[in-house]
């Protein structure tokens, strides 16, 4: 299946892109022949058309589609096998698989495609061209195959012996303890999520596709696809934990991740815990803050916002209670209750590796033992230990099941008798979905002790299994996925045996109509909350925050992992120098107003005393009798007037407006807002302590007083406590400021207290009046530049002024313009300083040559 985006390479040499844009049918499932991909070679070159010229589904005259959802993991919900002659392949779904199930939540008429590769390995080339068109044609699937030296690198080495032990919170302190980050094991797993991504291309239809990316196997896999198609509709789930940011910044690519990832439209999380963790990250290492908005998290990133998801996985009703029916029928519960007749079976079911902390468990019966000894005869630990999954961390598994072995060997031995066994350990064979009900039916109580896990559907499947008893128990570990959703479950510290077993026995202890509460609570939560239900939920939000996709004007910047998609408003656009000069030749009465820090002089600079280039054009601007120019700023009037003395034709506001010069004034001509502010700075002795208190208690926050606002700084104290401390003072400050004449105003690392009544924006209007009062024309060209917070007032009120009467001249040119590309209640955009500079000396130029009528 080819893709959709510009695939016929004739019309798009000639740049006839309109008979392409009328293309929109669905298109031939065609399969490329497998063939080698040359180690990261075309990493920087993964350039291509943009989706940005595909117009918007609504203005394409055909029928529209049906969207599709085109799902991509690892490894495809598929088992492969061999024919016993050998002649070729069987391939089946493989029920056991969640992913398989994630359609039971999409629209009936969504068509849904998986991408992955196989559990097998597919090694001849025509082997692998027959088996991907089966695939595809009877289970819309599409194979990457991976070669397998490859393979081992990618999946073996990098994912589970280094992404996925840091994900868990285990870091490489020695070569036997974890994997040491090796770079060109990096560049491997970079060349796989690559491979992966040619395949979604060969398939996809951008503009009614969504593309759902499944675990971290593929965490930079959406960096790629948002460089192919700016608007696709992408989302992406993790489902193993989010480290804390103290782990999770040890790992030596950790930007490169967290970037590629913020190229998703949506990024889900088991638990707000894993959430917490990676939003910690964006705010340490990219300076990134999330807001909350009608219960939805988002992240402000280049003028897209990221969705933040927070929903753990479900089961899948249908394929546990058809499970039950075939355990039924095999008979293995009455085998099993026979077993264990007489005895209260406790019961734990784990995936054989190092985090599911069985050997914890196993002690912890120890204990139970030993602490209840009536228990002794009648309790019994079943534990089931399923194969491990891959090869990864070999050694250590090989080191815990020896100790298994051993523990559960002197436990039996020392606490058994003839027919009675505390320990029942299962581990040499993988235990199916219907032999694992069975257990679950006669078990008392599931125990799941692991020491970190994504998520663990064993209590949610237990649950379900006990719905004909009525009652059922848990003791779950505080560090697993699911625990925060079962709120009747008993929760404990794995690390803490004794309180491990204080647990197991409270459990099997409990009263019945205790149990069944507990059971009841949880059950009407398993059940309506499945795999449907949470697959659901992820495609409502993944609409919900792709909507405005096709109403945006996007485009992509930046090279390899520093790729970002900016994405503006249609109406947002780079200001033309011909336009403005134009404009500014025509106009007779202009109004020129600039921010200073960001503006004329970069942020980063350290000294910022005005250049001889800016203090040039400032006088020569100001010479031009047709012209009243003014520096906005948030500092304060002392150093404003010392670096602007040689301007004296210059008109400056200090501290926003508070402080007022106006243009050919004395040095010391200050006027203050007192006619629309209080001029009463009672409120000082209020405000000064409570700052002064937080400031003491949050190391790097610091205070600035000025002659009329006091600000707290945070910009150097650590990010989240900074700004939980910020969050508190602004509440703090409102609280006992309620009756004061004063605004209290969260900003950038900032929280700051000001008179009420002080904006630039005020400056703005009173700029604009004094020019009209003074018996000019009213103004007919307006500049207004800035780059923060602060001047979107004045951005505000300049395009008010364009539409109301008597404050502009009718049909006045106004440019609001704010540099950097982001979004802005200003219309037009420059890119830095620099282009702030030329497009002023531009002008300054026109006033210069022109002669200044009298």
């Amino acid at each position: 299946m080819m893709s959709k985006s510009y695939t016929n390479l004739l019309d798009l040499v000639t740049g006839d892109f309109q008979s392409m844009k009328l293309e929109k049918k669905r298109i031939p499932r065609v399969i490329t022949v497998p063939g080698n991909v040359s180690k990261l070679a075309e990493l920087e070159q993964a350039r291509s058309v943009s989706s940005d010229h595909n117009p918007p589904p609504s203005s394409i005259t055909q029928p529209q589609e049906e969207d599709r959802m085109i799902i991509v993991v690892n490894q495809l919900p598929i088992n492969a096998r061999r024919n016993l002659d050998g002649s070729g392949w069987i391939l089946s779904w493989d029920e056991d698989s969640l992913i398989l199930h994630l359609k039971d939540g999409f629209p009936d008429d969504m068509e849904v495609i998986y991408v992955g590769s196989l559990k097998a390995d597919i090694v001849d080339v025509n082997e692998q061209d027959s088996v991907s068109r089966i695939l595809l044609d009877s289970f819309k699937c599409v194979a990457t195959f991976i070669p397998l030296d490859l393979l081992d690198r990618f999946y073996d080495k990098f994912c589970k012996k280094q992404l996925w032990p840091l994900l868990h919170y285990m870091l490489p302190f020695s070569t036997d303890h974890g994997g040491r980050f090796d770079r060109s094991l990096w560049e491997d797993y970079v060349l796989v999520n690559r491979m992966f991504s040619q395949k979604v291309i060969e398939v996809i239809n951008p503009d009614d596709d969504y593309v759902w990316i499944h675990d971290y196997h593929l965490m930079v896999m959406p960096m790629f696809l948002r460089r192919r198609f700016n608007r696709l509709r992408m989302g992406f789930f993790l489902h193993s934990p989010f480290p804390s940011s103290e782990i999770y910044r040890t790992l030596p690519v950790r930007e490169e991740i967290i970037r590629a990832l913020l190229n998703a439209d949506l990024i889900g999380f088991h638990t707000f815990d894993y959430a917490r963790h990676f939003l910690s990250c964006c705010s340490r290492m990219l300076g990134l803050e999330y807001q909350s908005k009608r219960g939805y998290l988002g992240l402000e990133y280049h003028g897209r916002t990221v969705g933040i998801k927070i929903m753990p996985v479900g089961i899948h009703m249908g394929q546990i209670e058809s499970s039950m029916k075939l355990a039924a029928q095999e008979r293995r519960i009455m085998e099993l209750k026979k077993q264990f007749e007489g005895r209260t079976v406790l019961l734990g079911v784990d995936d054989m590796d190092i985090f599911k902390g069985i050997n914890l468990k196993v002690l912890a019966m120890e204990q139970l033992l030993k602490q209840q000894p009536h228990w002794r005869g009648k309790a019994v630990l079943v534990q089931i230990a399923n194969p491990a999954r891959s090869r990864g961390g070999t050694h250590n598994i090989v080191k815990i099941q020896s100790e298994i072995e051993q523990t559960c060997e002197r436990i039996n031995k020392e606490f058994g008798k003839p027919g009675y066994e505390p320990v029942v350990y299962i581990h040499s064979r993988t235990v199916s979905l219907a032999e694992r009900i069975a257990y679950y039916t006669i078990a008392e109580c599931v125990v799941v002790t692991a020491v970190r896990d994504g998520m663990n559907l064993t209590p949610y499947e237990y649950v379900i299994c006990r719905q004909g008893f009525k009652k059922s128990m848990l003791v779950v570990s505080e560090f697993i996925g699911c625990s925060p959703s079962l709120s009747g479950a008993i929760r404990v510290n794995p690390w803490n045996i004794e309180a491990t077993a204080v647990a197991m026995n409270e459990a099997i202890s409990m009263r019945e109509t205790e149990k069944q509460l507990r059971h009841e609570k949880h059950y009407r939560y398993v059940s309506s909350h499945d795999v449907g239900y949470w697959a659901r939920s992820f495609l409502q939000d993944l609409e919900r925050n792709c909507s405005d996709h096709y109403k945006r004007i996007s485009w992509g910047i930046g090279l390899g992992f520093g790729f970002r998609v900016v994405s503006l408003d249609p109406n947002f656009r780079k200001l033309s120098m011909d336009a403005i000069v134009s404009a500014y030749q025509r106009s007779k009465s202009r109004a020129i107003l600039f921010d200073y820090d960001g503006t004329l002089t970069p942020q980063s600079s350290i000294s910022k005393t005005p250049s001889q280039e800016v203090v040039s054009i400032l006088n020569t601007l100001c010479a031009d009798s047709r012209n009243t120019v003014f520096i906005v700023s948030g500092r304060g009037r002392e150093s404003l007037s010392q670096w602007f003395s040689p301007c004296p034709k210059l008109g400056i506001a200090a501290e926003h407006g508070y402080f007022l010069r106006w243009p050919g004034d004395d040095i010391d001509g200050w006027e203050t807002c007192s006619q629309s502010c209080s001029s009463s700075f009672s409120w000082l002795q209020i405000a000064e302590p409570v700052m002064q208190l937080y400031a003491e208690a949050t190391d790097g926050s610091y205070i600035e007083a000025k002659e009329s606002a006091l600000v707290w700084h945070h910009h150097d104290a650590d990010p989240d406590f900074g700004s939980a401390q910020a969050k508190e003072l602004l509440d703090h400050l409102e609280s006992v400021l309620a009756n004061e004449p004063v605004a209290v105003k969260k900003g950038q690392f900032i929280v700051e207290v000001k008179p009420q009544g002080v904006s630039k924006g005020l400056v703005a209007e009173k700029v604009f009046l004094s020019m009209r009062e003074k018996g000019n024309e009213a103004a007919d060209f307006v500049l207004c530049i800035g780059d923060d917070r602060s001047d979107e007032d004045m951005f505000e009120t300049v395009q008010h002024a364009a539409v109301s009467t008597g404050i502009l001249s009718i049909g006045a040119s106004v440019f609001a313009c704010t540099v950097g590309q982001k979004p802005s209640k200003a219309k037009y955009y420059l890119n830095d300083t620099t282009e702030v500079r030329t497009m002023l000396q531009s002008l300054a130029e026109f006033s210069q040559l022109s002669v200044s009528p009298p």
